[in-house]
């Protein structure tokens, strides 16, 4: 979702971070043209004075013009704009939303995030902000749903893995043959600005593990919400366990950077305040002649911007308007490069061979692909043998089914021909029987005629006697 804001009034100064594209050092502008003498004291111009030996420092007999390089690159950023990428890592109801709508002076839309969400995830809101003459492509992500579970042992995963995915978008532009790197959205994060519940008493056990998965992946600010829960001792107590704690595990938090000499004193002064104690209000009271962002309470009232009450002007000052190019450099210089580093050695890319000697990008790629090749070779031979093992092992298969085919086949013939023999044996004893009764039928009924004609003629000889 993308929001054109209006341009910001108030406390919020010129984002002036912005115009230090290549340090964190202000540009110097061109002076004007000068008369001769002026000239001369600036010949003084060192030339590749940290290119390495081989470099010569010689004066210049005039102005040359290339000092107005900075402004250059000035203009080419501000006509380009800029992006930050926010991570606000916390539970439901610390403020999250309404501190970010503090610290850029504006309400970002946003629909309230609910305790009954299954598992975390995370919601990414994008708004193109202006202030002056600079614009800001702001994107913020929320973690909805984070600690809301009962089993919160994987509540990290989703964060970690949309961080991975961010670098891997961004890595996959840099791999392309065409890249368009100077239009591309990066979307990776560049602070990570994680709440920490007012308890006083000390970080909860999914704080320090979250925490720990996250500090090599990306810039920890580590902040205590809602700080007005607590009083003033319960507060400097409670800061002194975060900051044990946090050594004793082992977490990298974001240390704002001391190398610069123009910041080295506000971030080292800041850097002991860690964490942040902040509050969040998108309201105004009239304090004296004055309308103040503040929090209206029945005991008193608690202002946003009043150093006194909490840390909020620390946190906008380190955030936006000291450290905000620092923070993008790290990332880019120290996460990104970790994750690319370790996503190429994964793929087979590497600097030295074996002897510890430079090895080139088109050295990298014949040797993985010559390694690729062989492995395929060798694969495909695989797949041969076995593809020729299969069909012997299925001829084997097909020639025992066909001689226990034919084995059946013989015993089911020589079964057919017993029984055939036997039928016909049958047979033949059932037509001798059925030959023998004709025969005695015929016998008997020969002897049975003969009775009859006997039987007749001595009927007739009784009757010639009964009459003479």
């Amino acid at each position: 979702m993308a929001a054109r804001a209006a341009e910001p009034s108030g406390s919020l100064a010129p984002w002036s971070c912005f115009l230090r594209p290549w340090g964190r050092a202000p540009a110097p502008s061109r002076p004007p043209p000068g008369p001769p003498a002026e000239e001369g004291r600036r010949a003084g111009v060192s030339l590749g004075q940290e290119a390495g030996e081989g470099c010569r420092t010689v004066p210049l007999a005039g102005h040359v013009g290339f000092d107005s390089l900075p402004d250059q690159l000035v203009n080419k950023s501000v006509s380009q704009g800029f992006c930050f990428n926010i991570l606000c890592v916390g539970e439901t109801g610390l403020g999250k939303s309404t501190l970010m709508d503090t610290l850029f002076n504006t309400k970002f839309e946003g629909e309230p995030a609910t305790h009954t969400q299954p598992g975390v995830q995370l919601r990414s809101n994008t708004y193109d902000l202006q202030e002056s003459n600079v614009g800001l492509k702001l994107t913020i992500v929320s973690t909805v749903g984070f600690g809301d579970q009962i089993n919160k042992e994987d509540s990290y995963k989703p964060i970690v893995e949309f961080i991975d995915a961010q670098f891997e978008a961004y890595l996959q532009e840099e791999l392309k043959i065409r890249r368009v790197l100077h239009t591309y959205h990066d979307s990776r994060i560049h602070a990570c600005l994680y709440f920490i519940a007012p308890t006083g008493h000390s970080l909860k056990s999914l704080d320090l593990v979250t925490m720990k998965k996250l500090d090599s992946k990306v810039n920890i600010i580590p902040i205590i919400a809602k700080s007005d829960a607590i009083s003033k001792s319960e507060l400097t107590k409670f800061k002194i366990k975060i900051t044990s704690e946090l050594v004793s595990n082992g977490v990298q938090i974001y240390q704002f950077p001391t190398d610069d000499e123009s910041v080295a004193e506000i971030n080292g002064t800041m850097n002991a305040h860690l964490p942040f104690a902040v509050i969040g209000s998108t309201e105004e009271l009239k304090i004296g002649n004055k309308m103040m962002k503040a929090r209206q309470y029945p005991w008193g009232t608690v202002q946003v911007e009043n150093e006194a009450h909490c840390d909020f002007v620390k946190l906008r000052e380190m955030l936006i308007r000291v450290n905000m190019d620092d923070l993008r450099e790290q990332t880019h210089s120290r996460h990104y490069e970790l994750y690319r580093r370790c996503k190429l050695e994964e793929m087979g890319f590497k600097d030295t061979d074996p002897d510890s000697k430079p090895f080139s990008l088109q050295e990298t790629y014949e040797a993985k692909r010559n390694e690729f090749l062989g492995e395929l070779q060798k694969k495909e031979e695989e797949m041969r043998q076995m593809f020729v093992q299969r069909v012997k092992e299925k001829e084997a298969e097909l020639k025992e089914a066909e001689k226990e085919l034919h084995e059946k086949f013989d015993r089911l013939k020589k079964l057919h021909q017993d029984e055939k023999k036997k039928l016909e044996d049958k047979k033949k004893s059932l037509d001798d029987e059925v030959n023998a009764f004709k025969q005695r039928k015929t016998a008997a009924e020969l002897l049975q005629s003969q009775g009859s004609q006997a039987g007749g003629s001595q009927t007739l000889k009784r009757d010639k006697e009964k009459k003479n």
